[in-house]
């Protein structure tokens, strides 16, 4: 396409505003910085001429690009997360643009020892010649997913400066929180009026993807017995021994997210505290086939048993909260929405690369919401880490796939 790309120049200004969430936190949103970023949206939003861009008390942003056709088009919504992850520090983020690479080993300049090396990311071998975005060593970039919100932004820009481009009424939305899994929890999808929805928060060039992981939390409790150390013989059951042995026991050569890709699921632990009285372990449970969940479910919890046996006077207990549902269940009903996509990536001039995701989107809940929302590629790489990165190219490309999805959507209405 021919067009003054406004993407990088906005990137490079959002990335710098600090909107990392915190999954310990209890407030809506989970951080208050990610209203910095909402506000600036709103603010650019209104002066491309989006008139009702707003942002809600929540810190959720809405706009409408409105209809300019005679046709009855199905409203669709672009939508991307504006936080950024707890896994690495958001705060004093410096871009920086490496023109025309050509192969080398990034070297961050604020900490040498963060290198992006080739061979360990070799989508960078497919860049020759791009314009490499990174941050300087101390920070993670924030591509994850702010490659997206610029991406969007442009979109809205492009169509608000070529109304002789048709299209249906487009609804925006960005949200916070998604990092901490709370990306859809007030998500007001009465307000938002979309019949399907497409979140821009993918990673290599091309790729869309219409089926997430099914998702559980589980969360074990040990009550064990206290006593004081000195006189505990036959009288103390340490909550930390007992928690120790039942992680222990767990298979280590499978079923972990260590030992498993593809479409293979996993048990995996992400957390344990404890004291001698009481110990609790945090795990999350992955798979694509939401029955295995359960499956997977009963395999830990007769591991907990076996780990309890000598134990008489302590208890546990076993709490399972769903998180997500794979969003392939939805949109197995509705095939065009993902069609569409990859007829609007292949307009790009792009190769198409459908799949599956290894993990959730604001999409999986979205999708459950009543949205059918499959995921398109923004670019983003070695996300959650100081190594991130994005390619120029590559979120150009992605505002064209935007740009032709909106007229596919009218065209064949």
């Amino acid at each position: 396409m021919s067009y003054n790309y406004t993407v990088l120049n906005r990137f490079l200004r959002y990335v710098q505003i600090d909107t990392q969430s915190d999954p310990e936190s209890t407030t809506v949103p989970t951080t208050m910085k990610q209203k910095d970023l909402a506000k600036v949206l709103v603010a650019e939003l209104l002066e491309m001429g989006v008139e009702d861009a707003e942002m809600d008390q929540y810190g959720y942003v809405y706009a409408t690009i409105p209809a300019n056709t005679t046709k009855d088009v199905p409203v669709i919504c672009y939508c991307s997360h504006m936080d950024t992850s707890p896994d690495s520090s958001g705060t004093g983020v410096k871009p920086i643009v490496h023109k025309n690479y050509q192969g080398q080993t990034l070297v961050l300049p604020d900490d040498t020892s963060i290198q992006i090396n080739p061979e360990q990311h070799p989508d960078l071998k497919a860049q020759i010649g791009s314009d490499i975005v990174t941050a300087s060593g101390t920070t993670l970039l924030g591509a994850d997913n702010k490659a997206g919100v610029a991406e969007i932004m442009d979109f809205a820009h492009y169509m608000m400066t070529n109304p002789d481009v048709k299209h249906g009424k487009i609804r925006i939305l960005f949200t916070p929180d998604e990092e901490v899994g709370h990306g859809a929890d007030h998500v007001d999808i009465q307000r938002l009026g979309a019949h399907y929805g497409y979140t821009v928060d993918g990673e290599t060039l091309g790729s869309i993807e219409d089926e997430t992981f099914s998702a559980d939390g589980v969360k074990v409790v040990i009550h064990g017995v206290s006593a004081h150390p000195g006189f505990a013989k036959g009288n103390m059951e340490s909550a930390i021994r007992i928690a120790a042995k039942f992680v222990e026991s767990l298979p280590i050569n499978a079923m972990t997210p260590e030992t498993t890709s593809g479409k293979e699921g996993f048990i995996h632990p992400v957390e344990m505290r404890g004291s001698v009285e009481q110990a609790t372990i945090s795990f999350i449970i992955r798979s694509f086939v939401d029955a295995e969940l359960k499956t997977f479910e009963s395999l830990l919890e007769e591991h907990l048993k076996a780990a309890m046996v000598g134990y008489s006077n302590s208890s546990y207990t076993f709490t399972v909260t769903e998180q997500y549902r794979n969003m392939k269940n939805i949109l197995n009903s509705c095939p065009q929405v993902a069609d569409y996509a990859e007829e609007a990536i292949k307009r790009a001039g792009i190769v198409v690369k459908r799949g599956s995701i290894r993990g959730g989107t604001d999409g999986s809940r979205l999708s459950f919401m009543g949205l059918p929302c499959p995921n398109i590629f923004a670019g983003e790489h070695a996300f959650h880490s100081k190594m991130e990165w994005v390619s120029v190219q590559d979120m150009q490309y992605a505002v064209d796939t935007l740009i032709h999805l909106a007229k596919i959507w009218e065209e064949k209405s």
